[in-house]
């Protein structure tokens, strides 16, 4: 096996191929907190991508319920058992990734799942850590939590369904990173849905072959981001490509929020594939569960989340999120005012960083009627 380095791990790991980092690498951020499970995303991409005969439990995005939902069941909780929890000193991970700790004879420590793991897509929907008695009132910081987690394929810089795959079907397109499955090389050997920590390949039964969420790379291609974030209700999703920790852009509004404010972090970074899509962990949640989805340095990414409103760049980074389809590759900002750019810097979106707020009175003098709340 090869030596490469894994920023999100804090150093070298042991992995498949020598490292091959694309000329451009796409990536994302979802804001948690924003997320309110409409599951628009997840209608938009299976309505898009997943229609057919074979693709009837493909979901390539879906949204889940922390800590009690999965799809499919128990999809991180199986692996994290498996890998002991794994086990951080400050920013540096000591723990064993899933390909340091393969058995003898394999290439990455994984498991696939059964048939039946994948007929709950709504397992957990709603259901809250702890109990929340008849009459109980929230009082913070509120233990009985749960909050919603979007998923898509994390298009890694080290995929373990690239590394797992005999056929060598799978692979990263060097001009933006997205990761791709060639049909007309695999044969179904289901390895790759093995491999992948996430679960997000799946094996098409009627043509026997995986599938895979393809980033909408047809979109992105023309600059437009894909179908799950442009008809994200919540505008919790912003689309873009991210540099390495040391070449980071400021004016990159991936770079500025992956690397500079560090307020976006991976899932699960210990598994060792260094996945590119980013979270701004949910701000109401005990660090004690967010820690182990995020990494340690999810106190601080709260910590500056919170402060938003006092910082007016962040803050007026955070409001482009949703504001346009197209992929925004540099921003800055002018006064309040959010200004999303091309790769050539001319304006694609401005956005106001605040709004004005009215409240109508309660009495209503033009109709001679009182407005009150329904009970």
């Amino acid at each position: 096996m090869a030596r490469v380095y894994n920023w999100q791990i804090g150093r070298e790991m042991s992995y498949w191929y020598p490292e091959s980092r694309p000329q451009k690498q796409f990536a994302a951020v979802f804001d948690t907190n924003k997320c309110i499970a409409c599951q628009t995303c997840t209608l938009a991409c299976k309505t898009t991508w997943t229609s057919g005969k074979g693709q009837e439990y493909m979901l390539w995005n879906n949204v889940e319920s922390k800590p009690y939902g999965f799809y499919p069941l128990a999809w991180d909780l199986k692996l994290l058992e498996m890998l002991n929890g794994g086990k951080w000193n400050g920013k540096a991970y000591e723990g064993q990734t899933i390909f340091e700790s393969a058995p003898a004879g394999e290439r990455v420590l994984g498991w696939r799942p059964e048939q039946q793991d994948y007929a709950y897509p709504n397992c957990g929907e709603d259901d809250c850590a702890g109990q929340v008695d008849h009459g109980a009132g929230i009082a913070m910081p509120h233990m009985n939590w749960f909050f919603y987690l979007a998923r898509i394929c994390n298009h890694c810089t080290y995929p373990g369904c690239l590394a797992s795959c005999p056929r060598g079907s799978i692979y990263k397109r060097p001009e933006d990173g997205i990761v791709l499955v060639d049909q007309s090389r695999c044969r179904g050997y289901q390895e790759c849905v093995r491999g992948c920590p996430y679960k997000k390949v799946f094996y098409n039964a009627m043509t026997g072959t995986s599938e895979k969420c393809i980033a909408c790379f047809p979109k992105i291609e023309q600059g437009i981001q894909p179908q799950c974030f442009v008809n994200c209700i919540g505008k919790i999703r912003l689309a873009g490509f991210i540099s390495r920790p040391e070449k980071a852009i400021p004016d990159n509004p991936i770079d500025y929020l992956v690397h500079i404010r560090k307020v976006a972090l991976p899932l699960f970074p210990q598994f060792g594939l260094e996945p590119n899509i980013y979270y701004i962990p949910p701000i109401h949640v005990p660090f004690s569960f967010t820690r182990q989805l995020f990494g340690p340095g999810t106190d601080e990414a709260v910590k500056t989340y919170r402060n938003a409103s006092n910082d007016p760049d962040l803050s007026s980074l955070l409001c482009l999120f949703g504001s346009s389809e197209m992929v925004m590759p540099r921003w800055k900002r002018q006064g309040d005012t959010a200004i999303g750019l091309d790769e050539k810097g001319k304006p694609l979106v401005s956005v106001p960083r605040t709004e004005p707020v009215h409240i109508r009175p309660a009495r209503d003098p033009l109709y001679q009627i009182t407005r009150t709340n329904c009970p």
